[in-house]
């Protein structure tokens, strides 16, 4: 799914998009958001030619295999919607006309904090299509080190994209327990009734969850889903989901605080999770 690093300036969210599309041998374009990029910039335009009375379709950033959209947030909220469709349905409408993006399609994007100077908060519709949201933080201190001393990396391709498809297609196949099922819904059924969140996990994000708890299990040689999978994924498919209400905003409380004690709250499912 498409995945959103959040972080301050300077921690390697831009080197670590552009690794990415190196390592993955998909097709890649870079657009670096401003207040002055255009919705056309993402999705294309037609260019009328006189000589033949035509139309001509010029591609935009956005018809490629792995969009890295980097400091999305300082670009306006008219050209962030452009986003919407693609990274929803794969597609991508100009002037009434429906094109297909390539196959796989993932969008890979960075941004600020929020309150950074000339950022745009994102709309919580588009939040919702990104499968997670995570950050780098600081490197420990071996970890700099280490990097100051090597210096540069030359980054080869380890996967084509027809094994990422194939992968895809694996982790779909892998079987999930009724428990485990009830398990996720019941997270979310929990999101929705506290009162330190005005908007619990949509059915989106149940599909997220589910979807993300089985690529644990398959990256962990597995073919079936166990509570822990879900453990390992929640907080970064979850958190950015969901929106605090007044009373939690007043108490200080953090998105990650409130979803820790629903997570925990909920007990874990029992019995032979392999079927």
């Amino acid at each position: 799914g498409h995945v959103l690093i959040e972080d301050i300036p300077g921690v390697g969210k831009t080197t670590l998009a552009l690794a990415f599309s190196k390592v993955l041998g998909l097709s890649y374009q870079r657009i670096q958001f401003t207040p002055d990029i255009m919705p056309t910039d993402i999705a294309g335009f037609s260019i009328y030619h006189m000589e033949s009375e035509t139309f001509e379709y010029r591609e935009g950033a956005a018809m490629t295999n792995l969009l890295l959209a980097d400091e999305i947030n300082r670009t306006s909220p008219k050209t962030q919607s452009a986003l919407l469709e693609a990274m929803e349905e794969g597609k991508i409408t100009v002037d009434g006309v429906t094109r297909d993006l390539p196959d796989p399609y993932i969008v890979l994007a960075t941004q600020n904090p929020l309150g950074s100077i000339g950022t745009h908060t994102l709309p919580e519709s588009q939040l919702d299509r990104f499968m997670i949201r995570t950050s780098l933080g600081y490197p420990d201190m071996e970890s700099e080190v280490q990097m100051l001393m090597q210096g540069s990396v030359d980054l080869t391709e380890q996967i084509s994209a027809q094994e990422l498809k194939k992968a895809r297609k694996e982790v779909k196949g892998l079987f999930v327990h009724e428990d485990i099922i009830r398990y996720i819904v019941e997270i979310a059924n929990e999101t929705r009734r506290s009162r330190d969140l005005e908007l619990g996990i949509s059915p989106r994000g149940t599909i997220a969850l589910l979807s993300m708890a089985k690529a644990n299990a398959y990256l962990d040689g597995r073919n079936y889903v166990i509570p822990e999978d879900i453990k390992n994924v929640f907080f970064e498919t979850i958190e950015h989901r969901v929106i605090k209400s007044k009373e939690a905003r007043i108490q200080k409380k953090t998105r990650k605080e409130i979803l820790k004690d629903i997570f925990y709250k909920i007990p874990l499912p029992k019995g032979n999770q392999k079927g």
